[in-house]
């Protein structure tokens, strides 16, 4: 099952990299993939176990991902303080947007789930 659901995302990752190479340099090719798996799974309705399975396995490790950006802020801070207002004004900005609009979401699927819950009552 493991390797079904991997092969999936594989092949979501190679289609966003021909996609990323054909027609869109701007964008990563990973991440026209990811676009793709979530179109593909919007349209479907469900997420079958195999990928399921994948996702969840690989989920166990992403803290291994994230190693090699923080090795490179500790080796790279002098450029870090040179940047730290830009970088600094970027985060506060994203802060402003990404917090209201977790609140929407919130409430939005609160209200949903309890529609979900009124019509099966």
């Amino acid at each position: 099952m493991l390797l079904r659901g991997l092969t999936w995302l594989v092949l979501f990752q190679i289609v966003g990299v021909v996609i990323n190479h054909a027609l869109l340099p701007a964008l990563p090719g990973a991440i026209i993939g990811l676009l793709l798996l979530l179109v593909f799974l919007l349209v479907r309705g469900r997420v079958d176990e195999p990928l399921n399975t994948a996702a969840n396995t690989l989920l166990q490790y992403l803290p291994l991902l994230l190693l090699v950006p923080a090795t490179g802020i500790m080796t790279s801070s002098h450029e870090l303080l040179e940047n730290l207002m830009p970088i600094a004004g970027a985060l506060v900005l994203s802060l402003l947007i990404t917090v209201p609009f977790c609140g929407w979401l919130m409430q939005t699927l609160a209200r949903r789930v309890e529609r979900r819950s009124a019509d099966n009552s």
